[in-house]
């Protein structure tokens, strides 16, 4: 048996569809005429990486800022 051999675009596309647009992945495999077990082999490869914890960083930079803010203000009422 022969391998087909698929583009980086084609299976970018592929996870695209699934990942993006919501597509399931039964759909998507019978419309491209790949098996699913593929198709979730370009997702690990071609998704990229997961997602990060929404608010993670906002919580990292409020704490920075609220720091930034009690030194300044101990600066200006030093100065008054």
């Amino acid at each position: 048996m022969g391998r087909s051999q698929y583009s980086d675009d084609f299976k970018r596309d592929a996870v695209h569809q699934i990942k993006v647009r919501g597509y399931p992945v039964r759909e998507v495999s019978a419309r491209l005429g790949v098996s699913t077990h593929t198709l979730y082999k370009w997702m690990k490869v071609f998704a990229g990486p997961p997602p990060s914890v929404p608010g993670a960083d906002h919580e990292a930079e409020n704490r920075r800022l609220k720091r930034e803010l009690t030194r300044v203000t101990e600066e200006r009422d030093i100065l008054n």
